[in-house]
């Protein structure tokens, strides 16, 4: 873009900063947001209640991470559905549809006697989060004023960037006074007195639902390859690990191999069944567009680290540094905070400056954090790592939720519903594939070096946190790389347009 194109759009932009939010989309973000806030913290909470379940029900470590598991694989699968949910139903109807499977999970949890019935109240709650965060989404998008869009899509990712910041810390908390099943009846209160109410008087329908087919061969492909790919990561991942410790690990890996096969054809075919529907349940024909791409590559990278770090953190913190729970997920907590809280922030930046530079330039600051993580990996005291990671988070608070913005902006409207479902199920792709790989190198790390507590398992893990954060650094490196091209790509097709403007 040329520097006359640059200062004509600026002043367009500064133009229309007064452009007033009203109230009632204010009380809508708040009534959806407070409802995807806490089927976010519920998810992260759970991880803290394992052991409590365990207990109780006697299951195993491996089994109990299905409460986890299945609830992902449930909102993963959801998420791609909300275009065609937000097509054929109004915002209000699945507003409080939403709402009641996110009362009705705890309920059935706390009366459950059995571990299936335990992840059967999981699977009901993650279908109400599964609609809830795309719907905040879409009601941001559809319903801001254009000046107002960045903020208010930064003020959605801070729902979505604090929950999993403080679950770890609440739930840990709240534990050493309650017992797990009223920990997860304390959400509801919330959900009818304050949620219900506001989002019943608040939401609005700006356009009028259409008939739309149900595309079942698509629900249950997309459905597969979401099974296939996270399953698939996490038994190759296991299979390495039980390599490297010298134990048994070919039906890990045959298990790897062939649901990574089964979840990559099951995602050709969603894809090659989409282009060809005539109602399909997703519309993928704006991804052909290298702009918009481009876009969603790195929304599928950057939350491997942002979610990842979870994970990482508390881990070398306990089993490098020696730590406790309680100051491991401490460790996590300010950086997670004050990082989700300048979403926002970033979200005004691109309001002012457009997308380059409030998105480059924070990716960048990231850098530094991950750079210096590598620098002082086997010799980080637990400041350093919470300092650190202060740093990684803000820079990518200020940058994750511009990458969606922009990347939607280029989108024809009729077809941002489908952008958003896709971008809302690459972050918890990413987020997923994410902790298996960052889990596997660790475990790699850590095997053949004695056991947990020892000085020489302590050095492993710190090492393996070291080749995590290169990991990431390289990730990072790639996602920056894809949303540099695309900047090019834009700026050159503005020129053209400009041209051809000039030549008529």
């Amino acid at each position: 873009m040329d520097d006359r194109a640059y200062k004509i759009e600026n002043e367009e932009r500064l133009a229309t900063t007064n452009e007033h939010i009203p109230g009632f989309l204010i009380g809508s973000i708040l009534a959806v947001g407070s409802l995807a806030f806490l089927g976010i913290l519920t998810e992260t909470v759970m991880t803290v209640l394992f052991p409590a379940l365990m207990q109780e029900f006697h299951v195993d470590t491996a089994t109990v991470q299905w409460v986890t598991t299945i609830y992902i694989l449930v909102v993963g699968a959801i998420m791609p559905i909300s275009s065609y949910l937000k097509r054929r139903f109004t915002s209000k109807s699945l507003f409080v549809f939403a709402l009641a499977t996110a009362v009705a999970g705890p309920i059935i949890m706390y009366f459950s006697t059995a571990f299936w019935m335990v992840l059967g109240a999981r699977v009901v709650q993650g279908v109400g989060a599964g609609i809830a965060t795309p719907l905040m989404m879409n009601i941001i998008l559809e319903q801001s004023p254009k000046s107002k869009v960045g903020r208010l899509m930064g003020i959605g990712s801070l729902v979505i960037t604090v929950a999993p910041a403080i679950g770890p810390t609440v739930g840990g908390a709240l534990t050493e006074v309650m017992t797990w099943r009223q920990v997860l009846l304390l959400t509801i209160p919330i959900l009818l007195i304050i949620s219900l109410p506001l989002g019943l008087k608040s939401i609005r329908q700006m356009v009028a639902p259409v008939h739309a087919e149900f595309n079942l061969a698509g629900f249950v492909s997309i459905f597969v390859a979401l099974i296939g790919l996270v399953l698939g990561v996490n038994q190759i991942g296991s299979g390495i690990s039980h390599m490297v410790a010298g134990t048994n690990a070919t039906t890990a890996l045959i298990i790897g191999v062939v649901a990574l096969l089964v979840g990559i054809a099951s995602l050709v075919f969603f894809c090659w069944s989409s282009s060809r529907s005539f109602s399909p349940l997703l519309r993928l024909g704006w991804l052909r567009d290298p702009i918009s791409l481009l876009h969603v590559l790195p929304y599928l990278l950057m939350p491997m680290l942002g979610i990842g770090f979870g994970y990482v953190i508390t881990n070398l913190a306990q089993l490098g540094m020696g730590q406790s729970a309680l100051i491991s997920g401490l460790l996590v907590l300010p950086g997670a905070l004050v990082g989700a809280f300048f979403a926002p922030v970033g979200g005004m930046l691109y309001d002012r400056f457009g997308a380059r530079l409030p998105i480059l330039v924070p990716m960048f600051v990231s850098v530094v954090g991950l750079l210096l993580m590598i620098a002082f990996a086997t010799t980080m005291s637990p400041f350093m790592l919470a300092a650190f990671y202060f740093i990684f988070g803000v820079g990518y608070s200020l940058s994750i939720s511009n990458i969606m913005t922009d990347g939607i902006a280029g989108i024809p409207p009729q077809f941002i519903p489908d952008g958003t479902a896709v971008f809302q199920t690459s972050l918890q792709v990413g987020g997923a594939f994410g902790m298996t790989v960052f889990s596997t190198i660790i475990t790699v790390a850590q095997a053949g070096n004695g056991a947990e507590g020892t000085a020489a398992y302590a050095h492993a893990t710190m090492f393996g946190g070291s080749c995590v954060f290169l990991t990431m650094l390289v990730i990072e490196l790639i996602a920056i790389g894809c949303l540099i091209a695309a900047f090019h790509l834009r700026a050159r097709r503005d020129g053209e347009t400009s041209m051809d403007r000039g030549i008529q």
